[in-house]
This record gives C-alpha cells, sequence and structure tokens, in this order.
C-alpha cells in the first residue's frame, strides 16, 4: 500500500499529448507563465534555434514547482515526445542476462548506457532530499538528466509529495512516481549518502544499502516487477564507485533471495566504462 498513490495519481495510466510541435509553442507558454517570469526578465531569449532549446530546458530547470500551465505542460509533452521518437531505445528485456545461480527467481543484467532511454518498469534517480531534483541548468547529474527528459509533471509530483508528509526525504528511503516522457513506466526516487571525504562509515554503508532495499519493496508495493539502478550516491554526493557497488550488489542479492518472485528483472545501470568494469569484477563474487 502507497499511501501517496492517490495524491500523485500514481495508477492512473499516463497519455502524453502528442502531435506536431516546436520549441517556438513552448517559448510562447514560457512566456506567458508567472513561474518564469524571473527567468525570462534575466536572461533574453537567444536568437538561434539551438540556443533556444537550450534556453527553454534552462528555464524549466530552474522554474520551481506549483502552479504549473496545463497549456505549458501539454506544449513540453509534444516537444518531449518528439525528441522521444528520434531517440535510440534500449529495451531492457533485450539485455543479455548474467548466468547467478544464487539468484533463481530473478534476471539480472549490468548495462552501460544512458537510463533516460531505458524501456523497463521504473528507472531509479539520485535524488536530494526535497526531491525537487537539480535547479542548476545543464548539470551532469543523474537528477538533471532524468528530469529534463521526464518533463515538469515529474518535479510537481515530488513536490507534492514532500508538502504531504511535511519534511524532506530522508536518506536510504524512496518514493515512486510516473515517469512522464520517460521510455520507463516509472520513477523511484531515493537519497543517498553524502560522503563529502570520500570515507563512508558503517551507518552510511547502512543507509545506502536501505536505498537499494527501498526502491525494491517500493517497486514490488506499486506492483511493478522490473528496475534499473543508477550509481547511487557515487556522483556528486562522492561515496566511492567500487565499495558502493560491494554494498549495492550485497544489499539487492540480499533483498531478492528474501523476496523471491517479486522482482523479475534487475537492470544495475553503469553509464561508463569504469563504472562497468567495476560491476562486473564486483559481481564475480557470485557467478
Amino acid at each position: 500500500m502507497i499511501s501517496y498513490a492517490d495524491l500523485i495519481r500514481l495508477y492512473e495510466p499516463y497519455h502524453p499529448v502528442h502531435g506536431p510541435t516546436d520549441p517556438d509553442a513552448v517559448i510562447d507558454a514560457l512566456l506567458q507563465d508567472a513561474g518564469s517570469a524571473g527567468f525570462v526578465q534575466r536572461y533574453p531569449l537567444p536568437e538561434g534555434q539551438g540556443q533556444r532549446r537550450q534556453w527553454i530546458q534552462a528555464a524549466l530547470t530552474i522554474r520551481p514547482p506549483g502552479n504549473l500551465p496545463e497549456a505549458l505542460c501539454d506544449s513540453i509533452d509534444r516537444l518531449l515526445q518528439q525528441e522521444l521518437a528520434d531517440k535510440v531505445i534500449t529495451q531492457a528485456s533485450d539485455l543479455p542476462v548474467l548466468p547467478l545461480q544464487e539468484i533463481e527467481h530473478t534476471a539480472i543484467s549490468i548495462w552501460n548506457g544512458d537510463i533516460s532511454t531505458l524501456q523497463i518498469g521504473a528507472v531509479t534517480n539520485a535524488a536530494n532530499s526535497q526531491m525537487l531534483g537539480c535547479f542548476q541548468p545543464f548539470h551532469a547529474c543523474i537528477d538533471n538528466v532524468i528530469q529534463c527528459a521526464a518533463g515538469p509533471r515529474l518535479r510537481e509530483d515530488c513536490h507534492r509529495i514532500i508538502q504531504s508528509q511535511g519534511h524532506d526525504e530522508a536518506t536510504g528511503d524512496a518514493k515512486i512516481t510516473r515517469a512522464y516522457n520517460l521510455p520507463a513506466d516509472y520513477v523511484l526516487h531515493t537519497v543517498g549518502p553524502i560522503i563529502p571525504d570520500r570515507r563512508p562509515t558503517d551507518l552510511q554503508a547502512g543507509q545506502l544499502a536501505s536505498c537499494y532495499r527501498n526502491c525494491l519493496a517500493v517497486t514490488a508495493a506499486a506492483g511493478v516487477h522490473s528496475l534499473a539502478f543508477c550509481g547511487i550516491s557515487t556522483g556528486v554526493f562522492g561515496y566511492p564507485p567500487v565499495r558502493a557497488a560491494e554494498v549495492a550488489l550485497q544489499a539487492v542479492f540480499d533483498w531478492l533471495r528474501d523476496n523471491p518472485g517479486k522482482i523479475d528483472h534487475v537492470v544495475f545501470n553503469t553509464y561508463g566504462a569504469e563504472a562497468t568494469a567495476i560491476y562486473n569484477t564486483a559481481i564475480g563474487r557470485y557467478q
């Protein structure tokens, strides 16, 4: 039972608006949007087409949640759906499965790719405690990548959840929302520990393990049977990637053994040759 499901219409199928559009339609809606007024006044609209698309992305990244006009959402949906149609989408069901004898009921894959282009039940977002995404335009964090590809409705859902619970999301917890303009069906938002000195304590290792366990539990509770994990806390949060992979694999495999048949497919999304090598090495002891 997910307490906030009705609040964000979690189980209501999302039908994005399709149709021909161009960035100018979104620009017109942004120019009329009170929530974007500060950005619009500070940053004049550029002339070049590519620069105008970047201006849109920056405006939406900076825009705070609340009072989101439906006309703006519809214009953005058309644009993002048009861009989604031009992307190469990876089907999770097509990924190679590792031969892991210890995990009998769940397929396990390691995939080096862009998680925002993966068709799967749910993808994991390494969120901050406000769960509102990154407000820095073009920042290369996964939170920004997912928010920009999904569209502003994702931020609205997270804002409603935080407002409803009355406090920031605790480290190690997880929430689930619809994925909107992503090819996945849902997004899991989890807050990993921050390790400024890159020396995680036992407490922080436990918090990271909780991120993985709670994502699996929330996925199963929502009736979703497949999910992709990003490298939670390994980016700007500073968790050493090798140690993070060890924690991730142990936490996930322990949960799967304790909950057989709940999840059909788990993908560890590595995004880069170095992270892929780390996971391939770490998972060797389970083969």
